[in-house]
Formats: structure tokens, sequence, C-alpha cells
């Protein structure tokens, strides 16, 4: 994402939201608020969580907005603490039941060129938490390894067994409906 793109006066709403400008602070929020919860919809199962880690997300950009020192890019930033509260979401839910969930994930499978193939969004959804969140910020928003074992509080090869593992099992579940079709 590029700010300039998404925030045209970006040094002047960020300046303005460092002094704890609403309408700059609404500014930042507007820029990224689809983004942050589409990476936090990816990381979470649910639609209630990834709403709570948007929520939670800017409230932490607001609270903590005088702090970004304009290292790398804004949405860079806010990204950062959007995968940080997704994964802190995951580990607090992590001994909830998830049988109710199931079914809600269950899609139908597509077809495709006269046969039937599970698309990946239902691939992805069938994945442990973890994994599925390792795939996403590896894959998807370019983590590196040693960033998400960061973020994870585990080690680099953590995140590549995790990553291993799930990409294996999303080729045998891809691989087995197109067998079926």
């Amino acid at each position: 994402m590029n700010d300039a793109y998404v925030l045209t006066d970006s040094e002047v709403v960020l300046s303005r939201a460092r002094a704890g400008d609403a309408a700059a602070l609404e500014r930042v929020y507007r820029a990224y608020e689809t983004p942050v919860y589409n990476l936090a919809r990816r990381i979470c199962r649910t639609v209630e969580d990834a709403e709570d880690v948007l929520q939670e997300t800017f409230y932490e950009v607001c609270r903590s907005i005088g702090q970004y020192r304009g290292d790398g890019s804004l949405w860079g930033w806010v990204r950062s603490i959007a995968a940080s509260k997704a994964l802190m979401r995951l580990r607090r839910n992590k001994y909830r039941d998830t049988d109710e969930l199931d079914e809600e994930f269950h899609r139908p499978t597509m077809k495709v060129d006269g046969g039937l193939r599970m698309d990946l969004e239902a691939a992805l959804e069938r994945l442990p938490e973890t994994s599925r969140a390792v795939v996403w910020l590896h894959d998807v928003e370019g983590y590196t390894h040693e960033e998400i074992a960061g973020m994870m509080g585990k080690t680099v090869s953590f995140s590549k067994s995790q990553l291993a593992r799930a990409h294996t099992r999303l080729r045998r579940w891809l691989g087995e409906e197109e067998a079926r079709a």
C-alpha cells in the first residue's frame, strides 16, 4: 500500500495526528481500516474477532502515533500492530471451543472447467489457526520467518515448519478435490 496514494498529504496528516487532531486520526483510520480488517479476518476465524482486532489496532495507533518514528511506511507500522493484535487474539482464543465454528467454514466446492474444485479460501479455513496465520503473514503479507517468529514468540524453525506443513496440507486438500473432479 502506498501511503502517498492513500494519504496524499501524509506528512501534514501525520503531523496533525501526532498532535492528537481527531480529524487527522480519522483520516488515518479511514485510509487503513479495510486492509487492517482484511488482515485480521485472514488470521482470525470469526468476523467478531476481526472486528475486535480492527478496534484494538486503531486504539493502539491513536495511543502510540506520537511514538511512530517514520523509519518505514505508516502502513507498515499499522500493519505490524494489526498482525500483533491478531496473533494475540489467537493466543487468547486458543482454548475456546471451535466446534460451533466448523459448520460456518465448510463452504461448497466450486465448479471450474466442468469439475469440482475446493477454493483456496475453504482450504485455508481448514488449517489450524497458527498455521493459517503463518501462511497468511508469510505468503501474502510478505513477513520473513524471523519477523513471524518474533511476533509469535517462537523460533524461526517453528515458523518455517508451520509453513511447510501448511503448504503440504493445502496441496493435498486441493489435489484431493481435483482428483474427485
